[in-house]
């Protein structure tokens, strides 16, 4: 291993999981080397402590010592080691407590796929080895450069996102009175998604993308763009690639996300940029939100783009896959969780008649509309009973159930076991 090899650590208590990160991840493409694994969070203490890595990949649930505690010790003794965190889907509140702690994001263990790891990878890779930076310092080490404070705004607008911690929100006001100070201006937002995608058009709004020939493929090359799909066109090297091809703010938002800001007077540049990058990458996908200015603005229209990346974790739907009407009204259900939305309700937001609204709902989607949102309600249910706290009430409130003794009849006839019981079975799994 040379000396610019990045150490990483795997902690997994199925030792499935950790030979097959070992043995199918090609390390060396980023320039990385597993140093160590182990099958608790203890062990993975240990390890870390005498190989030092650079990078930890680690489960939540373990025996010992958790994931969570695992990442809290790690960033307490060396703040700049770069983590994530891999989840079942019912740990996803977990999940959040961990990027509190300082994980850069989770990855769902039955479901991720090679290109969003390598996303995370190329990241870490981008943030470890900058030219002229060093490996990461141990608490107390050197100050924190340029570079690692703009890091540190992205760690705060997903933070924000998830409802983890509220500091962003000050931040932008400092970011609207500095280098932001554009955005005081009409401003376009987008969200920018890569990796594998069902979709075949390239945006929501805005024009259609011409040929990619001549010129635009120039661009899209000069951009950082490839002609095979890949982790060089996911969230870190794509951010990297925009951040640099003129005024713009860019932050990726999760392992297969983007946000990129422009001033409105250079959206015809930037759709252009976009199409040029889509000519290389099909898998390329964006949607464009509404103009803005100042913080106001920014916070309600980003909050509203990131709705998108919950679709696409959550129900499996790609950027632009889906009619806008019938997106905005699965938007509304999993916004609306709390309350008790009626498809005549649903269809007026987004325009339609009713019947028209059921029939394309039920034809987009593949169920109806009453179904899909029960289905909603339940898996929202389940993930917090499972990972939560909250009593059974604050439960039926999060999911618009009039009482917790309504909510117990119904979440029994969906399932078949009390909430208790559910939680209960949960936890035992959980602890194994």
């Amino acid at each position: 291993m040379s000396d610019t090899t990045i150490r990483v650590l795997i902690a997994d208590d199925e030792v499935i999981i950790r030979r097959g990160l070992i043995s199918t991840v090609p390390w060396e493409r980023y320039g990385m080397e597993v140093v160590a694994d182990a099958p608790n969070g203890t062990r993975a203490w240990e390890a870390f402590l005498e190989h030092e890595p650079e990078v930890v990949i680690t489960d939540i649930v373990m025996p010992g010592m958790t994931g969570i505690e695992l990442i809290r010790k790690i960033k307490e003794y060396a703040p700049r080691t770069k983590a994530l965190l891999l989840s079942c889907h019912r740990d996803f509140e977990y999940a959040k407590q961990g990027i509190k702690y300082g994980a850069s994001g989770y990855l769902l263990k039955t479901d991720f796929s090679d290109e969003e790891l390598g996303d995370y990878l190329e990241g870490f890779r981008s943030e470890l080895r900058r030219p002229g930076q060093q490996a990461p310092a141990k608490s107390g080490g050197a100050e924190v450069s340029d570079a690692d404070k703009s890091v540190d705004v992205e760690g705060a607008i997903r933070e924000w996102l998830h409802g983890i911690r509220d500091r962003f929100p000050a931040e932008l006001e400092r970011l609207l009175d500095g280098q932001w100070r554009w955005m005081r201006e009409p401003t376009v937002p987008y969200l920018i998604g890569c990796g594998e995608s069902g979709s075949g058009e390239g945006s929501d709004r805005g024009g259609a993308c011409v040929d990619g020939g001549g010129p635009a493929s120039a661009e899209a090359e000069a951009l950082g763009a490839t002609a095979t799909p890949g982790p060089a066109t996911c969230a870190a090297r794509l951010a990297a690639g925009l951040a640099s091809a003129g005024l713009c703010a860019v932050a990726a938002l999760s392992g297969q996300h983007v946000l990129l800001l422009v001033p409105q007077g250079e959206r015809q540049a930037w759709n252009a940029r976009l199409c040029a990058l889509k000519a290389a990458d099909s898998q390329l996908r964006w949607t464009e939100g509404a103009a803005f200015a100042g913080a106001s603005g920014w916070l309600a229209e980003v909050r509203s783009l990131h709705g998108r990346i919950e679709l696409e974790t959550r129900h499996r739907v790609r950027i632009g896959e889906w009619p806008e009407p019938i997106a905005a009204a699965v938007r509304l259900i999993v916004e609306q969780a709390d309350s008790q939305l009626s498809v005549a309700e649903a269809a007026h937001e987004v325009g339609l008649s009713r019947s028209h609204f059921s029939t394309l709902f039920k034809r987009v989607v593949g169920e109806s509309f009453v179904a899909f949102t029960c289905r909603t309600k339940l898996g929202i249910a389940s993930e917090l009973l499972a990972a939560s706290k909250l009593t059974v009430q604050d439960i039926a409130d999060r999911v618009g159930m009039p009482d917790a003794k309504y909510f117990s009849k119904w979440f029994k006839r969906c399932t078949g076991q009390t909430p208790s019981h559910y939680r209960t079975e949960r936890r035992m799994t959980d602890t194994r």
